[in-house]
């Protein structure tokens, strides 16, 4: 397991916050006094993937929450005058290498822990802060379940409906439509049908899957069943080597000239992946650098630059956490976890992508989502804001 140890001396954060004082109000942060100055410093403990096959989306996520950290605190590090001992630990996409890291945190007088990009790890660490009673906010794992688990987990990001509802806005009144959904025959394929037809069915939709075996190289023949079928949306579901020869057959076989083709943009180093189709095919976005237009990602985007960091898929999922951990500490002193907890209930404020609130009876994330395409720029593509789809369109039904 590796772990870094980083103290926040307010020394260091200082410069850090002066550099950013020209393009981020001084009031945009949540530091307050320096009542706390006599008081220890608030343990917390990021746990996110360092290494492993998720360690892009984890570097994005720990880029934005030490950009949001020095936003909320207005560069000093601290709440309240309390400084913050935060503790990063690499799980390495493993679920009992996380575990353990939330166990030795907690054992340790932790009770604010934060991250994971695996869903499957993020309701492992939940169930962790319901036993302990500590205060958990998960990000970037996007797993609907995560919403409303135990009243004790929070997250920072979207959940995969508010991706399946983004989709929908491509197509405006559903009622009557027809959905196609083309997918590989796996569980991750079998359950975005499964999404859509909750979602989207939900709004009136006919919703049928095109299951392609795992093992298929070839998909004209399943490129012409679309066509054939002649459906209002496509919405394409895929991973793996065969990518690009599938976007290619739809392509050939004229598919987008029948339907919205339909997909989730992924983060920059899948720009290039999908061909000549590029340009045809209708991004749902949960965020790309520059889609907010706030003065918060802004604020963001000039601290990432400092760092020769850019802006990219899950960087606002660890902004936002750095936010509402700062928040939380403010509200709730950083000791009493039932008062942080309750000062995240229902709090709307302003940050990456625009205005979120933080829904109280099962803390989903009510935020906008955005539809974008790729247009070319140079020897690769680019992504460009087609529209800003408000945060009660695409809002989650409530957690049962």
């Amino acid at each position: 397991m590796r772990v870094s140890k980083k103290y926040l001396a307010p020394a260091i954060l200082a410069i850090a916050g002066l550099a950013l004082a020209g393009c981020a109000p001084t009031t945009g942060g949540d530091s307050g006094t320096n009542d706390g100055a006599d008081k220890a410093p608030v343990k917390v403990a990021i746990i996110t993937s360092e290494t492993g096959p998720l360690a892009g989306y984890g570097e994005e996520y720990l880029q934005g929450f030490k950009a949001g950290l020095d936003y909320a605190t207005d560069g000093t590090g601290k709440v309240d005058g309390r400084a913050l001992d935060i503790t990063y630990t690499d799980d390495a996409g493993d679920s009992d290498k996380a575990v353990s890291a939330a166990k030795e945190a907690i054992g340790n007088g932790t009770q604010i822990i934060a991250g994971t990009v695996s869903s499957g790890i993020a309701l492992a660490v939940a169930e962790q802060a319901a036993q302990n009673k500590i205060l958990y906010i998960s990000g970037p794992a996007a797993a609907d379940a995560i919403t409303g688990v135990n009243e004790y987990t929070f997250r920072s990001g979207r959940q995969t409906i508010q991706d399946v509802a983004t989709a929908g806005t491509f197509v405006g009144d559903l009622s009557g439509k027809n959905v196609l959904v083309f997918a590989q025959d796996t569980a991750f394929g079998q359950g975005n049908v499964a999404g859509v037809k909750a979602v989207l069915g939900a709004k009136g939709a006919n919703v049928t899957g095109e299951l392609v075996p795992e093992d298929a190289t070839e998909f004209t023949p399943f490129a012409q069943k679309i066509v054939a079928a002649k459906p209002d949306m496509v919405f394409v579901a895929w991973a793996g080597a065969t990518t690009g020869a599938m976007w290619q057959a739809l392509s050939q076989q004229g598919v987008f000239k029948i339907a919205p083709v339909v997909t989730g943009l992924a983060n920059i180093a899948s720009y290039g992946a999908y061909g000549p189709a590029s340009e045809d095919i209708s991004f749902l976005s949960y965020y790309f650098g520059g889609a907010g237009g706030t003065d918060v990602e802004k604020a963001m985007i000039a601290y990432l630059e400092k760092n020769n960091e850019q802006a990219d898929l899950f960087t606002p999922d660890g902004f936002v956490a750095a936010q509402m951990i700062v928040h939380a500490i403010k509200k709730g002193g950083g000791d009493d976890v039932q008062k942080m907890i309750k000062s995240l209930e229902g709090w709307s404020f302003d940050s990456v992508k625009g205005k979120l609130t933080i829904r109280a009876e099962d803390h989903a994330v009510l935020q906008p989502m955005f539809q974008a395409k790729l247009v070319k720029s140079g020897d690769t593509y680019k992504p460009e804001l087609i529209k800003k789809v408000d945060a009660d369109t695409v809002a989650p039904p409530l957690a049962k």
